[in-house]
């Protein structure tokens, strides 16, 4: 074997080495180092995704065990509109497609869709072996506990908006009454579909990010009972604005965010008054702003050793100092 070659493995196990918890534990690393780590991550979360929008888009027109294909349930609340304010195309419930690649691009939008969900894990991991080394270990701790939160209350976002759309559906396309018959092209129906499911998803988080505000000190307890009026009408608006034009999903939208709202609330009570009755046990409730706390402390040296017990500048030199200015 080569010098060359017997370098390059070197090169290589020394990298894999630095970016081990076990041989480096502070994830140290040169700003290149940096770099060339965001790029390996980004290309494996990248493979993560396309791996996962390959089974998306396989999954899209056929079952899988006792789950229904992906396009039959994406199509669900569309066939959920009555017979007769569909159009009849004597083939059971179908979208129009009205370009050649119309069909094949819904499918390849639906199916990294669904991948993005099916391997969020494998991708969020990728990111999360990016930051952790920039973060201290309580942070670390808040981080694991922030993503699988995020993750569920963004799965329930989702599953409402499911549950919602039907109905929003049934209202928006009764409006014409006999007047007219509903014929929903695929590509408007599915962007319809999934960008209802991302704005549902997304505004589940609202709670959990006043919730990780107060943790760190943000925002307390009483400010947000003096805001708790304001706040909610701020939700309605929000809510009108971000979904269609039917009171369906805008009331539904709405009163799921007052109400994770009021739990964010009711958690951030129970998280000051821990706080504020760790201060009056450690004696800090009672102090002014220009009163020293309650605590000793003794200094140390960089070493560890106890001043006392370090040597003077004139035990060994004979009281001689060596003045560099």
């Amino acid at each position: 074997m080569s010098a060359d070659a017997t370098s390059k493995r070197t090169t290589r196990r020394d990298a894999r080495r630095r970016r081990s918890r076990r041989y480096n534990p502070d994830g140290s690393m040169t700003l290149i180092e940096h770099v060339y780590d965001f790029r390996r991550r980004l290309l494996y979360a990248l493979l993560v995704v396309v791996a996962g929008g390959a089974i998306g888009f396989a999954w899209f027109g056929m079952s899988v065990g006792p789950l229904p294909a992906l396009g039959d349930v994406i199509k669900g609340p569309y066939c959920d509109i009555p017979e007769e304010a569909r159009l009849d195309t004597g083939d059971g419930c179908q979208l129009l497609q009205t370009a050649p690649f119309e069909a094949f691009m819904i499918q390849l939008k639906v199916g990294i869709a669904a991948g993005m969900v099916l391997t969020a894990p494998l991708w969020l991991y990728q990111i999360w072996a990016f930051l952790a080394p920039g973060l201290y270990q309580w942070e670390r701790k808040y981080a694991r506990v922030f993503v699988c939160v995020a993750s569920l209350l963004f799965a329930l976002g989702a599953a409402l908006a499911l549950v919602i759309v039907p109905l929003a559906l049934g209202v928006l396309v009764g409006f014409g009454g006999d007047t007219f018959m509903t014929a929903l092209r695929g590509q408007e129906y599915i962007s319809f579909i999934l960008a209802l499911l991302v704005i549902f998803g997304i505004s589940f988080e609202l709670p959990l990010l006043i919730v990780m505000l107060n943790k760190v000190g943000v925002v307390q307890y009483e400010q947000l009972k003096r805001w708790r009026r304001g706040i909610i009408a701020a939700l309605f608006v929000f809510a009108a604005f971000v979904t269609p034009t039917d009171p369906f999903s805008m009331i539904a939208l709405a009163c799921a965010l007052t109400g994770l709202f009021e739990l964010a609330i009711q958690l951030a009570r129970m998280h000051d008054r821990k706080l504020e009755r760790q201060r009056v046990a450690e004696g800090f409730d009672g102090l002014s702003d220009d009163e020293a706390a309650p605590f000793t402390y003794t200094p140390t040296s960089s070493a560890g050793e106890d001043p006392a017990e370090q040597p003077g500048p004139d035990s060994s030199s004979g009281g001689r100092t060596d003045d560099v200015t």
